[in-house]
């Protein structure tokens, strides 16, 4: 069996390293949203700002992660991967030191940014230190370490958001960074991926059509989807995205080679990971402030009833990567996303004001044992795609669509919740978490849409094959 194959000392360290990169991200994602509710006391925050402490540091986090690869491509995986590592600790500390909401939203920008280098290298390194054959285990193995964060992280956030205050929440992430940053120096190998510039113009067009579309989805809420701001952002969002893809297809080096979009599995995966990530990104931004906002209960309570969405992708992911070694990623990927969409359908439809906490129990389990069958399997069909020389850029691609589903998650999310919800009341709450939530399960069904012309299991291209591919394309 190749899960029982012995790893390199390498190896092992790469694995290590990555993971704890990756917990302290997902750990940050969700301490933040069991401390959503006492940010919004704390500092007086709308729900429009509530969701620029999350869309503001997923935005920066999304257009970055392009850059990032990019950047450890030309600089050094090992020496950048450090550096975004760093950033984030410091944007950490500035975060638990912000005196208001713009502060806070700025911090949390720069955190992003951190982030941005942290995850597609470390999802780099990890492919490119494992062959093919256990590629699936490590994958596996790095999101049970992923999926423990999702587990811990609200249930640390209540705890640490109760027992002192939300500040401290930020405060976790510094000692982390602090010990990773020298090993990271000293224990991994240095690797370069193809030499090439920097794409400035691909940067910013990205940039800017993330920017105009998240604006225009979180100001419409409180501006009209009809007033003039609303319609000029969303527009300029298409605008410069279009722009970007003709930008992409004539420069000669291109942040996102488009030529990696005729792999099936490639532009499939993709598609597949931006849905179920604004699924789930929605349902935990809502879910998290439910029990405090409708039942007055308290943080770490809150954070308690989130574990068992959790549980599953701690317990399940390593093994869901090993078999989709075995089986293909399509087979997965279907029954993750099926299992996603029910799961979050039936907690809308059971979630009301009368409802008692265990029957909504059985959907976060589903949904959580859907979301740790889908991530492992995508993650590999989407790496497996591309030739080695381009695994760099497809990491990052992947990251990159993941978390820009992530803000247009909680964006449509939220603007279903505040068309009939608010925080005026418990009943007024509930209203629109129903629908909110809704709105999560339309989004799992769309990952489960986009999963259908995926291959039954996909082969890396030859070096031959690719070569022959780049050569019609990257001229």
């Amino acid at each position: 069996m190749t899960d029982r194959v012995k790893s390199t000392s390498a190896q092992t360290w790469v694995l290590l390293l990555s993971a704890v990169a990756s917990f302290m991200v997902v750990l940050d994602m969700l301490v933040v949203a069991t401390a959503l509710s006492a940010i919004q006391t704390d500092l007086g925050a709308s729900l429009e700002e509530l969701e620029w402490t999350v869309n503001a540091y997923t935005l920066s986090f999304a257009v970055f992660l392009m850059t990032g690869a990019a950047l450890g491509d030309r600089y050094g995986r090992r020496r950048m991967f450090a550096v975004g590592l760093a950033v984030f600790g410091l944007a950490s500390a500035a975060c638990a030191l912000a005196p208001n909401v713009p502060s806070l939203v700025a911090a949390r920008a720069v955190q992003g940014t951190g982030a941005a280098l942290i995850m597609p290298l470390a999802l780099t390194l990890l492919n490119a230190a494992f062959p093919p054959e256990r590629r699936g285990w490590a994958t596996g193995v790095f999101g049970s370490v992923t999926g423990l964060a999702a587990m811990l992280g609200p249930v640390v956030g209540g705890l640490v958001t109760e027992g002192l205050s939300w500040p401290w929440i930020f405060w976790l992430n510094v000692p982390i960074a602090a010990i990773a940053v020298p090993l990271v120096l000293t224990r991994l190998p240095e690797s370069k991926g193809p030499a090439g510039r920097v794409d400035l113009p691909g940067l910013v067009l990205a940039a800017g059509s993330a920017l105009g579309l998240t604006w225009g989805l979180v100001r419409a809420n409180s501006v009209g989807w009809t007033a003039a701001e609303t319609v000029v952002a969303l527009a300029a969002g298409v605008v410069l995205g279009a722009a970007f893809v003709a930008w992409e297809l004539r420069t000669q080096a291109p942040m996102l080679p488009l030529r990696l979009f005729r792999s099936r599995a490639f532009s499939s995966g993709n598609a597949v990971i931006f849905f179920v990530n604004a699924a789930m990104t929605a349902a935990i931004f809502f879910t998290a402030q439910l029990p405090q906002v409708a039942f007055g209960e308290g943080p770490l309570l809150a954070g308690l009833r989130l574990l068992p969405w959790g549980v599953a992708p701690f317990l399940i992911a390593p093994r869901a990567g090993v078999l989709a070694d075995r089986i293909g990623e399509r087979p997965l990927i279907l029954i993750g996303t099926g299992l996603l969409t029910l799961g979050t359908a039936v907690l809308a439809l059971v979630s009301t004001l009368n409802t008692g906490y265990a029957v909504t129990v059985g959907p976060m389990i589903v949904a959580g044992i859907g979301f740790s069958l889908a991530i492992p399997a995508v993650t590999k069909a989407v790496v497996s795609s591309v030739a080695m020389p381009d695994i760099g850029r497809a990491s990052g691609t992947f990251s990159t669509l993941r978390q820009l589903g992530g803000a247009f998650g909680v964006a449509i999310a939220a603007a279903v919740f505040a068309s009939t919800g608010g925080y005026a009341g418990p009943d007024v709450f509930v209203d629109g978490y129903r629908l909110a939530i809704g709105s999560a399960a339309a989004l799992a069904l769309a990952a489960v849409l986009v999963s259908l012309p995926l291959p039954p299991k996909v082969k890396r291209p030859t070096n031959e094959s690719a070569d022959r591919l780049a050569a019609t394309v990257d001229k």
